[in-house]
């Protein structure tokens, strides 16, 4: 074997060898259904003030600032009138 033929033969062997480390690993399992919506928040619950406070601020056609200062009076104002009865059953 000629010295020209060894070193082609070491070349193909450590080029074979080395193959195998440059190799990609494989892709992570994807997640299933159930584990996606346990990572995602719950919904909050709205309360009835929020829900029919957003009720008439969509039956006035409001939207963007008007409808948030709307909306945050709105229940503002449902929250006190439901406290007022409770303080007045108290005295």
């Amino acid at each position: 074997m000629t010295l020209a033929s060894r070193l082609a033969v070491v070349a193909l062997a450590s080029l074979l060898a080395t193959g195998t480390a440059f190799a990609q690993t494989a892709a992570p399992a994807a997640k299933t259904d159930a584990a996606a919506t346990t990572d995602k928040k719950a919904p909050k619950e709205h309360s009835a003030e929020s829900l029919e406070c957003s009720k008439q601020a969509d039956a006035k056609g409001l939207h963007g600032k008007e409808r948030k200062k709307f909306r945050s009076d709105c229940i503002k104002t449902a929250k006190a009138g439901m406290a007022a009865p409770a303080a007045a059953d108290k005295k």
